[in-house]
């Protein structure tokens, strides 16, 4: 197993305890719904909804702010399908995330990121590949720009790769550019 594979199970593993402890401190009635569209390699399209928890946690460093959150995302994958055609998929991701904002949280734009847990309803699998495993890990670096008077919306775009970490072959993994929105309460 490589090293990556090794770091990105262990924040993975972080993140998603982090989540489950701070879950008694969580008020379930969201902060924020979102939605999203994005495309992947030869012809994988995806379009999503979700819900977002913000976490009562905020780190002030002399030039950033740190946030974070959990989303609960749904999402329908089209794929090209084998014999031909188009196959479609239901994917169902958690994913806590860390996020950045410059000038002590001042500035309207951020970056985050964040490794969570996927599942796919069916076997992925298309002419030019097939995952091994319907569980997933969710990897995702993203960059966006709140506006509004509260900043109570966003825009973002969100580079995120889906694979199982060499848990299981073939692992070919699946990358996505997600075009995102999200409506803060």
């Amino acid at each position: 197993m490589t090293s990556v594979s090794l770091f990105a199970r262990s924040m993975a593993g972080v993140l998603l305890a982090g989540t489950l402890l701070s879950a008694r401190a969580i008020d379930f009635t969201p902060d924020a719904v979102s939605v999203q569209a994005g495309a992947g390699r030869a012809g994988v399209d995806t379009v999503g909804v979700g819900v977002i928890w913000d976490w009562k946690f905020q780190q002030l460093r002399r030039k950033a702010e740190l946030t974070a959150h959990t989303e609960l995302m749904v999402s329908g994958w089209r794929a090209d399908d084998v014999g031909g055609g188009n196959q479609r998929l239901v994917q169902v991701v958690l994913l806590p995330s860390l996020r950045m904002r410059l000038a002590r949280g001042e500035s309207p734009w951020f970056i985050e990121f964040g490794i969570g847990a996927s599942y796919l309803g069916k076997d992925y699998i298309t002419p030019d590949k097939a995952f091994s495993t319907r569980w997933n890990f969710y990897d995702m670096l993203g960059i966006g720009h709140s506006f509004g008077e509260k900043r109570e919306h966003e825009l973002g775009l969100r580079l995120v790769h889906v694979s199982n970490a060499g848990i299981r072959k073939p692992n070919p993994g699946e990358d996505f550019l997600h075009l995102r929105y999200v409506r803060r309460f």
